[in-house]
């Protein structure tokens, strides 16, 4: 009898356990035969990934930082749905600006990551110098959903007919002005003029880029941001430099607490992560705005590549094209703002929004992400400039940041003031040496 009692006791207590785990393995089962939704995110074909499963690969992606949806905010993890759907392991690194990214790699660096997201311009330079994989684009699928106008760029039209041979392109978007609208207005925002009010001495902040910097006062001065005209480069160090007293500091990411804080009230920046801006500031009951200047801006495509001598090349190249799937491409435009290559996932981003944005709100967001075409016609792409072009610009800003002013007094009385000192030097060891020769000749 106790036996028997001992057995149903049993039963009671494990047949619940043993429906959850039939319920369990019956979910996972039904999930595996899903597109990919068990994952976290539905995928076009879930055994592309699972090929790579209990393989033991790990690659290595280089970005921008801010640049990716992380699983805050009830946004996507995208690395991490990578991770899960693929088992391949991602060590995930970010890098401010196209220069440091290059220095890292120009100094042997390429074989180290797997994935890494330049700009156009960076694109074609690291082209030009053999830093970067021939993509197999029958490994990216998804390549199907990239629009057309995207897939033979100025910066990689090296493949066939003009096509891309060495990227895939990531986001798009422009260059313009972010403001605090509690003291600027948007008239005043509308010019690069702004960033050299000394009314605002104090509130402004610059790009610290090199790049970024020299477009803006290049544009100032109604020259192409792409020039090789030595003088018109000169124009713009001065601008530069006559800009600097009234800059508080010289900024990359540290923007984002700098204007959402208000800790300064005028910035030029990248469109997309000016709406993050916008939205996070305003729930410090802080009003942001942003506008695109009169004289025209910057348009960029930042493209995903796959650096010269990558250990992992087609795990690489599933990570691009997980990158392209729809609901990752909507994830990633909805969470960072910056524009899609993909018309599909810009209309899945607007269809989402309508379900948490206003009328208002959306508007905003495509005046911002997609600009008409007549602001589009007054905006210039960086190209690869000859390297005495860039060599010339990088230095002068450098001159610029640690205030070395060409045109000073100081800098042009340096090289007399050093021969002075120099043959001043030489008649002193000359008279010392002569000194010493006449105490010899004394003794003897």
């Amino acid at each position: 009898m106790k036996k028997l009692y001992a057995f149903l006791l049993a039963l009671v207590f494990t047949l619940p356990s043993v429906c959850l785990t039939s319920c369990v393995v019956e979910e996972e089962e039904e999930g595996e035969d899903t597109s990919g939704a068990y994952y976290d995110v539905e995928v076009d074909d879930i055994s592309y990934y699972e090929k790579f499963r209990d393989k033991n690969i790990t690659i290595n992606v280089y970005n921008w930082g801010e640049y990716i949806s992380n699983g805050s905010e009830e946004s996507l993890d995208v690395v991490g749905a990578f991770e899960k759907i693929s088992g391949i392991k991602v060590n995930y690194t970010n890098y401010a600006t196209n220069e440091d990214m290059y220095a890292k790699f120009k100094s042997g660096a390429t074989s180290v990551y797997d994935v890494v997201i330049p700009s156009d311009y960076m694109i074609d330079k690291m082209i030009e110098e053999d830093m970067l994989e021939e993509i197999n684009y029958d490994n990216i699928p998804n390549y199907q959903y990239i629009d057309e106008k995207f897939k033979s760029p100025d910066y990689d039209n090296t493949g066939e007919g003009g096509t891309a041979k060495f990227s895939v392109p990531y986001t798009w978007g422009t260059v313009g002005i972010i403001y605090n609208k509690k003291y600027i207005t948007e008239e005043e925002a509308s010019t690069w003029d702004i960033l050299w009010n000394p009314e605002y001495k104090g509130q402004i902040l610059m790009f610290s880029n090199s790049k970024d910097a020299f477009a803006i006062g290049l544009k100032k001065l109604g020259y192409s941001m792409n020039t090789t005209n030595m003088e018109e480069i000169a124009e713009a160090s001065v601008l530069l430099r006559e800009q600097k007293p009234n800059v508080q500091t010289y900024v990359m990411d540290q923007i984002f607490d700098k204007m959402q804080l208000e800790e300064a009230w005028i910035a030029p920046y990248y469109a997309g992560d000016a709406l993050t801006m916008i939205e996070n500031a305003a729930k410090n009951d802080i009003e942001l705005g942003f506008a695109f200047p009169k004289e025209g801006t910057n348009i960029f495509i930042d493209a995903m590549c796959i650096p010269k001598g990558s250990r992992n090349k087609e795990a690489a190249e599933a990570f691009i094209n997980f990158m392209c799937e729809l609901e990752v491409m909507t994830a990633n435009g909805e969470y960072i703002f910056y524009s899609t290559p993909s018309t599909q996932a810009k209309e899945m981003i607007l269809s989402n929004m309508e379900e948490y944005m206003s009328e208002d709100e959306i508007e905003r967001y495509l005046l911002i992400s997609y600009p008409d075409e007549e602001l589009i016609a007054k905006c210039e792409s960086f190209i690869n400039l000859p390297k005495d072009t860039n060599e010339l610009i990088i230095r002068n800003w450098n001159d610029i940041l640690i205030g070395i002013d060409e045109d000073s007094w100081w800098n042009k009385a340096i090289l007399p003031v050093s021969i002075i000192i120099a043959l001043g030097f030489c008649i002193l060891i000359i008279l010392l040496r002569y000194r010493k020769m006449q105490k010899k000749r004394a003794r003897y």
